[in-house]
């Protein structure tokens, strides 16, 4: 078994570390929030996890060093940082599994290669009930000897890694699956609305949505958030609006357009700027779609 440093304990990176503590790997977990990670240790009982006060101390000695960081800019400096770059031990494997772009993704692989390190960009498809349930698909992009060599740690969590390309390549893919996601998010939000003004109750028209033929995996799985507004927050909008920030600038910089998407993140943006920026995704139903809003 691995050796394994896990950065970013937050809801997926914790399910994440709990189900590589249970394949039988040893991992060292960081967090800029100390108290989260160590929470994170004390729910596992010492079994198969251990606290670094530090980055450098987690890294140090590692097989493979997976992220679960916030955005790639946070997931660059981390990785960068001097102190960092010198305890990641020579062909050491970095996989990031974050949505971190495409241009910090291929950025960040050129500096790890520079320092003699291995890295796998390999964002993930599924929320935290696919990480505990070992469901999770990865889009794995790197050489095909690094992608191979990351599924013995990936498999902990995921069903599949597929290889779809060159560093940078996983990080196009996840856009794109995401630009489906938060456009379907924002659809089922104004469909609800449009019922619920024609006089059909909420549950009834999700229910039959559900079971219509628009009725997809997300649909299914984002129900009770949908249907109760203090199911805990899975995804918050603030992360929706930096994903589609990053699907349409990298839409621009390969010379092309995304109408739709495009007013989806203006109106995802509108709800965060009102405050609603740390509410889940299926929050946007809630927000006013009247001509002039208020809150």
């Amino acid at each position: 078994m691995a050796e394994v440093a896990l950065l970013g304990t937050g809801r997926m990176g914790a399910a994440m570390a709990g189900r590589l503590a249970d394949a039988g790997h040893r991992v060292r977990v960081w967090n800029r929030t100390t108290s989260s990670a160590q929470d994170l240790v004390e729910s596992k009982d010492g079994a198969g996890l251990v606290l670094a006060a530090s980055v450098a101390e987690a890294v140090g000695g590692a097989d493979a060093v997976l992220t679960v960081l916030a955005d790639g800019r946070v997931t660059s400096a981390v990785l960068l940082d001097e102190a960092v770059r010198a305890a990641l031990p020579p062909e050491c494997l970095v996989i990031d599994l974050g949505t971190s772009g495409v241009e910090a993704a291929t950025s960040l692989g050129a500096e790890l290669r520079r320092s003699g390190v291995r890295f796998v960009d390999a964002p993930v498809s599924g929320s935290v009930p696919a990480v505990l349930a070992g469901t999770l698909l990865v889009m794995a992009s790197g050489t095909a000897d690094d992608v191979t060599a990351a599924v013995p740690v990936l498999q902990a969590f995921a069903a599949e890694v597929l290889h779809v390309g060159e560093v940078g390549a996983g990080q196009a893919m996840k856009l794109a699956v995401n630009l489906v996601v938060h456009d379907l998010n924002a659809a089922l939000a104004e469909a609800l609305d449009l019922a619920e003004r024609s006089g059909i109750d909420r549950a009834d028209a999700y229910g039959v949505l559900e079971k219509s033929v628009v009725g997809a995996p997300f649909v299914r799985y984002k129900r009770p958030a949908f249907l109760d507004a203090s199911t805990p927050t899975a995804m918050s909008l603030a992360l929706v609006a930096k994903d589609l920030g990053l699907i349409t600038a990298h839409a621009r910089r390969l010379g092309g357009r995304l109408p739709v998407t495009e007013q989806t993140r203006d109106r995802v943006q509108q709800v965060v700027d009102a405050g609603w920026g740390e509410r889940d995704m299926a929050d946007l139903s809630r927000f006013p779609l009247d001509e002039n809003p208020s809150v």
